[in-house]
């Protein structure tokens, strides 16, 4: 299944992500089961040390599961930033601590003159990732 996300959908996990510069952003994005993007739901970085890892506000995260069932939604994407990085790639962490496998991680870098953002499926039992795409979509 391909994410397709909306130029504000896109704009708002960018602002996110630039916000919280020079720590790491992330979020989740609730959608249809046809990988249609409706909301996207940022979450506080809680981690020890944000500046190289993000780890989502367990109240925040819960809080963003009950909107989602709220409104039919499923977990389709997993966001965060790489502030430093000019090409996103899951980073070692990223894969050791990808917990959902059904979700796309979606990544985006900082470090150049426009933000980046990829996508990936993280295969955490076998330790490896592998990029898919994401669909720009009419609003």
């Amino acid at each position: 299944m391909t994410i397709n996300l909306t130029i504000p959908h896109i704009r708002t996990v960018f602002l996110h992500a630039g916000a919280a510069a020079p720590a790491e952003c992330c979020g989740l994005i609730g959608g249809s089961a046809n990988g249609m993007a409706k909301t996207i739901y940022p979450l506080r970085n809680v981690a020890a040390d944000p500046l190289v890892t993000y780890e989502a506000d367990p109240q925040d995260l819960f809080a963003a599961q009950r909107a989602m069932r709220k409104r039919g939604e499923q977990l389709l994407a997993i966001y965060h930033s790489h502030p430093r990085a000019t090409d996103p790639e899951p980073s070692a962490t990223d894969v050791r601590l990808a917990y959902y496998p059904s979700a796309v991680y979606l990544i985006v870098a900082l470090g150049g003159i426009e933000p980046v953002m990829r996508a990936f499926r993280i295969i955490e039992h076998e330790q490896r990732w592998e990029q898919v795409e994401y669909q720009i979509a009419d609003e």
